[in-house]
Protein backbone atom coordinates (compact mmCIF):
# COMPACT_ATOMS: atom_id res chain seq x y z
CA UNK A 1 0.00 0.00 0.00
CA UNK A 2 1.01 3.25 -0.87
CA UNK A 3 2.56 6.12 1.73
CA UNK A 4 3.53 9.42 1.32
CA UNK A 5 7.13 9.99 3.05
CA UNK A 6 6.79 11.50 6.18
CA UNK A 7 9.21 14.43 5.24
CA UNK A 8 6.92 14.94 2.10
CA UNK A 9 4.15 15.22 4.00
CA UNK A 10 5.57 17.50 6.54
CA UNK A 11 7.16 19.80 3.81
CA UNK A 12 3.65 19.81 1.24
CA UNK A 13 0.06 20.47 0.99
CA UNK A 14 -1.68 18.22 -1.26
CA UNK A 15 -3.41 18.91 -3.96
CA UNK A 16 -5.05 16.28 -5.34
CA UNK A 17 -4.21 12.98 -7.38
CA UNK A 18 -3.98 12.31 -11.10
CA UNK A 19 -3.91 8.78 -12.51
CA UNK A 20 -0.35 8.10 -11.62
CA UNK A 21 0.45 10.44 -8.81
CA UNK A 22 -0.01 12.29 -5.87
CA UNK A 23 0.23 16.22 -6.75
CA UNK A 24 1.30 17.99 -3.76
CA UNK A 25 2.43 21.88 -3.40
CA UNK A 26 5.85 22.54 -1.63
CA UNK A 27 5.30 24.83 1.34
CA UNK A 28 7.20 27.82 0.18
CA UNK A 29 6.32 30.72 -0.83
CA UNK A 30 10.01 31.62 -2.52
CA UNK A 31 8.84 29.84 -5.72
CA UNK A 32 5.64 28.51 -7.17
CA UNK A 33 6.52 24.76 -6.44
CA UNK A 34 5.00 21.50 -7.03
CA UNK A 35 6.19 18.03 -6.74
CA UNK A 36 4.36 14.45 -8.15
CA UNK A 37 4.80 11.44 -6.22
CA UNK A 38 3.97 8.34 -8.18
CA UNK A 39 1.31 6.00 -5.70
CA UNK A 40 3.47 3.36 -5.50
CA UNK A 41 5.44 1.68 -2.87
CA UNK A 42 8.55 1.16 -2.47
CA UNK A 43 9.94 2.88 -5.58
CA UNK A 44 12.89 5.18 -5.51
CA UNK A 45 13.63 5.40 -9.24
CA UNK A 46 11.88 6.29 -12.66
CA UNK A 47 13.31 2.80 -14.36
CA UNK A 48 11.74 1.09 -11.22
CA UNK A 49 7.95 1.89 -12.71
CA UNK A 50 6.60 -0.71 -15.04
CA UNK A 51 6.97 1.21 -18.53
CA UNK A 52 3.11 2.39 -18.39
CA UNK A 53 3.54 4.06 -15.21
CA UNK A 54 7.00 5.58 -16.63
CA UNK A 55 4.77 6.84 -19.46
CA UNK A 56 2.02 8.32 -17.14
CA UNK A 57 4.68 9.90 -15.42
CA UNK A 58 5.99 11.73 -18.29
CA UNK A 59 2.71 12.82 -19.37
CA UNK A 60 1.96 13.88 -15.98
CA UNK A 61 4.70 15.77 -15.52
CA UNK A 62 4.79 17.59 -18.86
CA UNK A 63 1.42 18.73 -17.94
CA UNK A 64 2.43 20.57 -14.38
CA UNK A 65 5.26 21.90 -15.65
CA UNK A 66 3.64 23.32 -19.13
CA UNK A 67 0.15 24.77 -17.09
CA UNK A 68 2.80 26.66 -14.19
CA UNK A 69 5.20 27.67 -17.19
CA UNK A 70 2.18 29.39 -18.78
CA UNK A 71 0.44 30.74 -15.55
CA UNK A 72 3.12 31.69 -13.88
CA UNK A 73 5.18 33.18 -16.66
CA UNK A 74 8.20 31.26 -16.23
CA UNK A 75 11.60 31.69 -17.62
CA UNK A 76 12.38 28.04 -17.34
CA UNK A 77 10.44 25.18 -15.62
CA UNK A 78 13.49 23.03 -13.05
CA UNK A 79 11.93 19.07 -13.17
CA UNK A 80 14.15 17.25 -10.94
CA UNK A 81 14.14 13.67 -9.39
CA UNK A 82 17.23 13.92 -6.97
CA UNK A 83 16.10 11.72 -3.79
CA UNK A 84 19.23 12.07 -1.59
CA UNK A 85 17.36 13.17 1.28
CA UNK A 86 14.20 11.70 0.47
CA UNK A 87 14.57 8.46 -0.98
CA UNK A 88 10.65 7.49 -2.30
CA UNK A 89 10.52 8.58 -5.95
CA UNK A 90 9.16 12.43 -6.56
CA UNK A 91 9.23 15.24 -9.42
CA UNK A 92 9.64 18.68 -8.16
CA UNK A 93 8.51 21.26 -10.81
CA UNK A 94 9.72 24.89 -9.95
CA UNK A 95 8.94 28.00 -11.77
CA UNK A 96 12.03 30.05 -12.29
CA UNK A 97 13.10 33.47 -12.96
CA UNK A 98 16.12 35.11 -13.79
CA UNK A 99 15.64 37.76 -11.00
CA UNK A 100 14.68 35.02 -8.36
CA UNK A 101 16.22 34.83 -5.15
CA UNK A 102 18.31 31.38 -6.00
CA UNK A 103 18.53 32.40 -9.40
CA UNK A 104 20.90 30.87 -11.45
CA UNK A 105 21.47 27.86 -8.73
CA UNK A 106 18.77 25.09 -7.77
CA UNK A 107 16.53 26.63 -4.98
CA UNK A 108 17.61 23.68 -2.62
CA UNK A 109 19.40 25.82 0.38
CA UNK A 110 19.52 28.87 -1.49
CA UNK A 111 17.28 30.80 0.81
CA UNK A 112 14.83 29.96 3.53
CA UNK A 113 11.56 29.00 3.02
CA UNK A 114 8.73 30.73 3.80
CA UNK A 115 5.91 29.17 3.97
CA UNK A 116 2.67 30.69 3.25
CA UNK A 117 0.31 31.90 5.50
CA UNK A 118 -3.04 30.15 6.04
CA UNK A 119 -4.70 32.51 3.47
CA UNK A 120 -2.02 32.44 1.32
CA UNK A 121 -2.26 28.44 0.90
CA UNK A 122 -5.75 28.73 0.78
CA UNK A 123 -5.24 30.55 -2.52
CA UNK A 124 -2.83 28.93 -3.45
CA UNK A 125 -4.01 25.23 -3.17
CA UNK A 126 -6.85 26.74 -5.13
CA UNK A 127 -5.14 28.11 -8.06
CA UNK A 128 -3.23 24.54 -8.36
CA UNK A 129 -6.59 22.86 -8.43
CA UNK A 130 -7.94 25.19 -11.25
CA UNK A 131 -4.68 24.44 -12.92
CA UNK A 132 -4.54 21.10 -13.11
CA UNK A 133 -8.32 19.82 -12.85
CA UNK A 134 -8.20 18.73 -16.12
CA UNK A 135 -5.97 15.81 -15.13
CA UNK A 136 -7.18 16.17 -11.57
CA UNK A 137 -9.49 12.66 -10.38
Amino acid sequence: MFTLDSRLEKDTVRIGNFLLCEVLLMNDSNFPWVILVPKREGITEIFELSPVDQRQLLTESVFVAQQMRQHFSADKMNVAALGNVVSQLHLHHVARYKDDAAWPRPVWGAVAAVPYSEEELVVAVELMEDLFSEMLE
